[in-house]
């Protein structure tokens, strides 16, 4: 009676597939991609194997990252006008978008803004531009290091920087101007991307990542979720940052921009974005899962997700889409069992 049960009962197997990954992984083990993949097969409308799923990946997070939660903010230093077609993106100038277009911002309003965010109890500040990035001779770039060097001496907040594809002599001058971590996120898989951007490929930014590792910065990478990718796809883009050794990664949710090729996609159901977060804690043990931009599509599961494997967030306004204020991000993660560092 039993066996016949355990060979019918897809609930039955799935549980006992969670459970072995998840040992397997408190023993410090990686699983395969082939083993995530098994993932894919719980659920979201079975309560009892999302709870599972759930529990583990929050056992998992204990185990490796403890209870600290990390709070970074971003500023818009640059805005519109992108040569590049990413098609989620209201900044490009392929499009018809009602994003806000100007030039870089002032030491002044970085200085004013990364210290307000550093008096509300966030951890890092990051610089945002719009374009495809940055290089030697770039007049934007000396700009910028300047930039960096006048809030590194007026805060003590840890600095991160966001400029698209950059070249090694770029990037050494972000770091030697005070800069500790590149953001640079590689969106979806590598299958998946040629339908989300031409104008620049995926092996364009893994290697502006591993430049940035070569010369010393941290980088933080993730990607999107609800661009029209499969599951699959998402786990194939974990595993990628997984091999680039990622420690800080921020999950975005789609929010459909009017006027981009995207702007008429579904939202994602609020159970799928949290069963991802689930498998990628899973993937990515020790690493930061960050959430980001468009979480406020979990609605309700918001803070089940904090349960569920998230350790660390993007708060305050995001770019062209509302984000949320640090002080309500702070009581959510305080109610839910988080230090802030």
């Amino acid at each position: 009676m039993c066996f016949f049960y355990n060979i019918i009962s897809g609930g039955f197997m799935i549980k006992d597939i969670i459970l072995k990954l998840k040992n397997k992984i408190l023993n410090g083990h990686d699983i395969t991609i082939e083993e995530a993949k098994k993932l894919m097969e719980v659920s979201i409308d079975n309560k009892e194997e999302m709870d599972i799923l759930c529990q583990s990946a929050n056992e998992i997070r204990e185990r490796f990252c403890g209870n600290n939660f990390d709070l970074c903010t971003i500023m818009n230093a640059k805005s519109g006008k992108c040569s590049e077609n990413c098609k989620y993106c209201a900044q490009s100038s392929h499009f018809k978008t009602n994003a806000e277009v100007y030039d870089l911002i002032s030491s002044c309003e970085a200085i004013e803004e990364a210290k307000k965010v550093e008096a509300e109890g966030a951890h890092r500040f990051s610089l945002v531009t719009s374009g495809r990035g940055l290089k030697q001779g770039d007049k934007d770039l000396q700009k910028l290091c300047d930039i960096y060097k006048d809030l590194k001496n007026s805060t003590n907040i840890s600095l991160c920087a966001s400029h698209g594809i950059c070249d090694e002599f770029a990037l050494k001058e972000l770091y030697d101007s005070g800069v500790s971590s590149y953001h640079h996120n590689l969106e979806t898989s590598r299958k998946f991307y040629p339908n989300i951007c031409t104008t620049h490929s995926y092996d364009d930014r893994i290697n502006t990542i591993k430049k940035a590792q070569k010369v010393g910065l941290n980088v933080c990478s993730g990607g999107i979720w609800g661009l029209g990718e499969t599951l699959e796809d998402r786990i194939e883009m974990a595993f990628d940052l997984q091999n680039l050794n990622i420690k800080s990664v921020p999950l975005n949710i789609l929010m459909p921009i009017e006027g981009t090729p995207l702007g008429h996609m579904q939202p994602l159901n609020p159970k799928e974005i949290l069963r991802t977060i689930a498998i990628y804690r899973f993937i990515l043990p020790k690493a930061y899962l960050r959430y980001a931009g468009g979480r406020i599509n979990l609605k309700e599961l918001q803070e089940k997700g904090i349960q569920s494997g998230i350790n660390s967030a993007l708060t305050g306004n995001f770019l062209t889409t509302t984000g949320t204020t640090i002080e309500s991000d702070k009581e959510m993660i305080r109610r839910n069992g988080y230090e802030i560092k």
